[in-house]
Protein backbone atom coordinates (compact mmCIF):
# COMPACT_ATOMS: atom_id res chain seq x y z
CA UNK A 1 0.00 0.00 0.00
CA UNK A 2 1.35 3.42 -0.96
CA UNK A 3 1.43 5.82 1.95
CA UNK A 4 1.40 9.59 1.69
CA UNK A 5 4.14 11.66 3.27
CA UNK A 6 1.44 13.32 5.38
CA UNK A 7 0.23 10.04 6.90
CA UNK A 8 2.82 10.44 9.65
CA UNK A 9 0.83 13.40 10.99
CA UNK A 10 -2.39 11.41 11.44
CA UNK A 11 -3.28 10.71 15.05
CA UNK A 12 -2.86 6.94 15.65
CA UNK A 13 -5.93 5.08 16.87
CA UNK A 14 -6.04 1.68 18.57
CA UNK A 15 -9.32 -0.07 19.36
CA UNK A 16 -11.12 3.18 18.63
CA UNK A 17 -9.06 5.07 21.24
CA UNK A 18 -6.94 8.01 20.01
CA UNK A 19 -3.36 7.49 21.18
CA UNK A 20 -2.63 11.21 21.15
CA UNK A 21 -3.74 11.23 24.80
CA UNK A 22 -1.09 8.63 25.60
CA UNK A 23 1.53 10.59 23.65
CA UNK A 24 0.70 13.67 25.72
CA UNK A 25 0.88 11.78 29.03
CA UNK A 26 4.14 9.87 28.60
CA UNK A 27 6.46 12.94 28.58
CA UNK A 28 5.58 13.72 32.19
CA UNK A 29 6.71 10.22 33.25
CA UNK A 30 10.26 10.82 31.99
CA UNK A 31 11.15 13.45 34.57
CA UNK A 32 12.43 12.66 38.03
CA UNK A 33 10.21 13.66 40.92
CA UNK A 34 11.68 16.17 43.40
CA UNK A 35 12.64 14.82 46.81
CA UNK A 36 13.16 16.24 50.30
CA UNK A 37 16.76 15.05 50.50
CA UNK A 38 19.61 17.50 50.89
CA UNK A 39 21.64 15.69 48.25
CA UNK A 40 20.03 14.46 45.02
CA UNK A 41 21.42 12.50 42.11
CA UNK A 42 22.92 14.23 39.11
CA UNK A 43 19.80 13.95 36.96
CA UNK A 44 17.57 15.60 39.55
CA UNK A 45 20.17 18.29 40.24
CA UNK A 46 20.54 19.06 36.51
CA UNK A 47 16.77 19.16 36.11
CA UNK A 48 16.37 21.55 39.06
CA UNK A 49 19.17 23.80 37.76
CA UNK A 50 17.63 23.99 34.29
CA UNK A 51 14.16 24.80 35.65
CA UNK A 52 15.53 27.46 37.99
CA UNK A 53 17.63 29.09 35.26
CA UNK A 54 14.80 29.09 32.74
CA UNK A 55 12.25 30.42 35.22
CA UNK A 56 14.60 33.21 36.30
CA UNK A 57 15.27 34.21 32.68
CA UNK A 58 11.57 34.11 31.79
CA UNK A 59 10.34 36.05 34.82
CA UNK A 60 13.09 38.70 34.72
CA UNK A 61 11.19 41.30 32.60
CA UNK A 62 7.89 40.72 34.46
CA UNK A 63 6.74 42.50 37.59
CA UNK A 64 5.77 40.76 40.82
CA UNK A 65 2.19 40.12 39.67
CA UNK A 66 3.46 38.28 36.61
CA UNK A 67 5.55 35.90 38.72
CA UNK A 68 2.39 33.96 39.50
CA UNK A 69 2.68 32.59 35.97
CA UNK A 70 6.07 30.97 36.60
CA UNK A 71 4.69 27.47 37.20
CA UNK A 72 2.27 27.23 34.21
CA UNK A 73 4.73 28.79 31.74
CA UNK A 74 7.65 26.61 32.86
CA UNK A 75 5.46 23.49 32.78
CA UNK A 76 4.28 24.40 29.28
CA UNK A 77 7.89 24.87 28.14
CA UNK A 78 8.96 21.45 29.46
CA UNK A 79 5.86 19.84 27.97
CA UNK A 80 6.46 21.28 24.49
CA UNK A 81 10.20 20.54 24.45
CA UNK A 82 9.67 16.93 25.50
CA UNK A 83 6.93 16.24 22.95
CA UNK A 84 8.90 17.95 20.16
CA UNK A 85 12.07 15.95 20.88
CA UNK A 86 10.28 12.63 21.34
CA UNK A 87 8.56 13.20 18.00
CA UNK A 88 11.95 13.06 16.26
CA UNK A 89 12.42 9.42 17.26
CA UNK A 90 11.55 6.81 14.59
CA UNK A 91 8.02 5.37 14.59
CA UNK A 92 6.70 7.99 16.99
CA UNK A 93 3.87 10.49 16.78
CA UNK A 94 4.32 14.20 17.47
CA UNK A 95 1.18 15.73 19.00
CA UNK A 96 2.50 19.26 18.44
CA UNK A 97 2.22 18.80 14.67
CA UNK A 98 -1.56 19.02 15.18
CA UNK A 99 -2.86 22.57 14.77
CA UNK A 100 -5.85 21.78 16.99
CA UNK A 101 -3.59 20.93 19.94
CA UNK A 102 -1.39 23.99 19.47
CA UNK A 103 -4.39 26.30 19.24
CA UNK A 104 -5.84 24.56 22.29
CA UNK A 105 -2.70 25.59 24.17
CA UNK A 106 -2.30 29.06 22.66
CA UNK A 107 -5.85 30.40 22.86
CA UNK A 108 -6.50 29.86 26.62
CA UNK A 109 -3.11 31.31 27.63
CA UNK A 110 -3.50 34.31 25.29
CA UNK A 111 -7.08 34.90 26.44
CA UNK A 112 -5.99 34.75 30.08
CA UNK A 113 -3.37 37.47 29.50
CA UNK A 114 -5.94 39.69 27.75
CA UNK A 115 -8.51 39.23 30.51
CA UNK A 116 -5.91 39.99 33.18
CA UNK A 117 -5.04 43.23 31.39
CA UNK A 118 -8.70 44.23 31.06
CA UNK A 119 -9.30 43.52 34.75
CA UNK A 120 -6.20 45.09 36.28
CA UNK A 121 -5.55 48.01 33.92
CA UNK A 122 -8.41 48.43 31.43
CA UNK A 123 -7.29 51.87 30.25
CA UNK A 124 -3.75 50.72 29.40
CA UNK A 125 -5.03 47.49 27.81
CA UNK A 126 -7.41 49.37 25.52
CA UNK A 127 -4.75 52.01 24.91
CA UNK A 128 -2.67 49.43 23.02
CA UNK A 129 -5.31 49.53 20.28
CA UNK A 130 -4.52 53.17 19.49
CA UNK A 131 -0.89 54.40 19.32
CA UNK A 132 -0.21 57.81 20.81
CA UNK A 133 -0.16 60.72 18.41
CA UNK A 134 -2.35 59.07 15.76
CA UNK A 135 -3.98 61.53 13.31
CA UNK A 136 -7.75 61.85 13.76
CA UNK A 137 -8.58 60.49 10.31
CA UNK A 138 -6.55 57.30 10.92
CA UNK A 139 -8.03 56.50 14.33
CA UNK A 140 -10.85 54.15 13.11
CA UNK A 141 -8.54 52.33 10.69
CA UNK A 142 -5.77 51.84 13.26
CA UNK A 143 -8.22 50.57 15.88
CA UNK A 144 -9.48 47.95 13.42
CA UNK A 145 -5.94 46.95 12.42
CA UNK A 146 -4.73 46.68 16.04
CA UNK A 147 -7.82 44.67 17.01
CA UNK A 148 -7.23 42.23 14.16
CA UNK A 149 -3.55 41.91 15.08
CA UNK A 150 -4.56 41.23 18.69
CA UNK A 151 -6.87 38.36 17.72
CA UNK A 152 -4.32 36.94 15.27
CA UNK A 153 -1.76 36.42 18.05
CA UNK A 154 -2.99 32.97 19.23
CA UNK A 155 -3.40 31.84 15.63
CA UNK A 156 0.18 32.90 14.88
CA UNK A 157 1.43 31.01 17.96
CA UNK A 158 -0.27 27.78 16.91
CA UNK A 159 0.54 28.01 13.20
CA UNK A 160 4.21 28.87 13.83
CA UNK A 161 4.78 25.80 15.99
CA UNK A 162 2.80 23.50 13.68
CA UNK A 163 4.43 24.73 10.46
CA UNK A 164 8.01 24.51 11.73
CA UNK A 165 7.64 20.99 13.10
CA UNK A 166 5.65 19.74 10.10
CA UNK A 167 8.19 21.14 7.62
CA UNK A 168 11.08 19.56 9.52
CA UNK A 169 9.43 16.14 9.65
CA UNK A 170 8.63 16.27 5.94
CA UNK A 171 12.21 17.22 5.04
CA UNK A 172 13.61 14.38 7.13
CA UNK A 173 11.24 11.88 5.50
CA UNK A 174 11.96 13.13 1.99
CA UNK A 175 15.75 13.04 2.41
CA UNK A 176 15.72 9.65 4.15
CA UNK A 177 13.60 8.26 1.31
CA UNK A 178 16.12 9.67 -1.17
CA UNK A 179 18.96 7.91 0.69
CA UNK A 180 17.27 4.50 0.38
CA UNK A 181 16.44 5.08 -3.30
CA UNK A 182 19.95 6.27 -4.23
CA UNK A 183 21.89 3.65 -2.24
CA UNK A 184 21.77 0.81 -4.85
CA UNK A 185 22.21 3.14 -7.83
CA UNK A 186 24.62 5.88 -6.68
CA UNK A 187 26.30 4.96 -3.37
CA UNK A 188 28.49 8.07 -3.26
CA UNK A 189 25.53 10.39 -3.72
CA UNK A 190 23.59 8.40 -1.13
CA UNK A 191 26.39 8.83 1.43
CA UNK A 192 26.47 12.59 0.84
CA UNK A 193 22.69 12.69 1.19
CA UNK A 194 22.95 10.71 4.43
CA UNK A 195 25.40 13.29 5.80
CA UNK A 196 22.92 16.04 4.88
CA UNK A 197 20.21 14.03 6.65
CA UNK A 198 22.35 13.81 9.80
CA UNK A 199 22.97 17.56 9.79
CA UNK A 200 19.28 18.21 9.18
CA UNK A 201 18.40 16.00 12.15
CA UNK A 202 20.69 18.06 14.37
CA UNK A 203 19.03 21.21 13.04
CA UNK A 204 15.58 19.79 13.79
CA UNK A 205 16.61 19.02 17.37
CA UNK A 206 17.56 22.67 17.75
CA UNK A 207 14.33 23.79 16.07
CA UNK A 208 12.26 21.58 18.38
CA UNK A 209 13.75 23.30 21.45
CA UNK A 210 13.77 26.81 19.98
CA UNK A 211 10.13 26.68 18.89
CA UNK A 212 9.01 25.57 22.35
CA UNK A 213 11.00 28.44 23.86
CA UNK A 214 9.60 30.97 21.36
CA UNK A 215 6.05 29.80 22.11
CA UNK A 216 6.46 30.40 25.84
CA UNK A 217 8.52 33.58 25.36
CA UNK A 218 5.80 35.22 23.27
CA UNK A 219 3.22 34.30 25.89
CA UNK A 220 5.39 35.95 28.54
CA UNK A 221 5.63 39.08 26.37
CA UNK A 222 1.85 39.18 26.03
CA UNK A 223 1.64 38.83 29.81
CA UNK A 224 4.16 41.65 30.26
CA UNK A 225 1.93 43.99 28.25
CA UNK A 226 -1.03 43.30 30.52
CA UNK A 227 0.52 43.31 33.99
Amino acid sequence: MNLSFFDQFMSPIMLGIPLILLAMTIPWLLYASPTDRWLNNRLTTLQAWFLASFTKQLMLPLNIKGHKWALPLTSLMIFLITMNLLGLLPYTFTPTTQLSLNLGLAVPFWLATVLIGLRNQPTAALGHLLPEGTPTLLIPILIIIETISLFIRPLALGVRLTANLTAGHLLIQLISTAVFVLMPMMPTTAIITAIVLFLLTLLEIAVAMIQAYVFVLLLSLYLQENT
